[in-house]
């Protein structure tokens, strides 16, 4: 349970910081304004690396190395407007994603606002998907925001969690 709770308190944060970046940069504090630190520059690149390898297996159409590769075992997701979807564990999102695949012929996405500490770290971006015509009607219009919480585990970085909101970030109002 104690995991869970630090996954949940970072959602929290995640959930707050995005306002803290509004802010005009002189009322930033020292840590605000280091936005290319060793430590989030290499988290960065092992994200988009993840995000890369969600894109390929959603392009072959290869539900279960999207899920193993990207997800970790204990990860959870949650979408807006949709009370039925709920996700927990690699089981119930393979059993997800293989609809998703099935409905869609590629997916793109966009990073826009990144925070890492330690061992835990989240991004928000925009995800772009490209809906078959005849299954428009299930999905929500493209791009969506996504909160990708990530979790360091055995030396790797994995998704822990997505929270899936409608809409769309102005990449202008992200980082830099």
């Amino acid at each position: 349970m104690n995991h869970l709770k630090k996954i949940i308190l970072t959602v929290l944060v995640a959930c707050a910081v995005p306002c803290v970046s509004a802010m005009p940069a002189a009322d930033k504090t020292p840590a605000d304004q280091a936005t290319s630190s060793p430590a989030l520059q290499a988290f960065k690149k092992a994200i988009r690396a993840k995000y890369d390898l969600k894109e390929r297996a959603w392009a072959a159409q290869d539900a279960d190395g999207l899920v193993k590769g990207f997800y970790s075992p204990h990860a959870f997701s949650a979408a807006e407007g949709e009370p039925t979807f709920f996700a927990m564990g690699r089981p119930q999102f393979l059993e997800l994603y293989k609809t998703f695949v099935a409905d869609t012929t590629k997916v793109r996405i966009e990073s826009v606002h990144t925070y890492v500490n330690g061992n835990m770290g989240w991004d928000w971006t925009n995800f772009y998907a490209d809906v078959k015509p005849e299954k428009v009607k299930d999905y929500p219009p493209s791009p969506v925001r996504i909160l990708f919480v990530w979790e360091k585990i055995n030396g790797q970085w994995l998704c822990s969690g997505d929270v899936v909101l409608l809409g769309t970030f102005n990449k202008a109002a992200g980082q830099k």
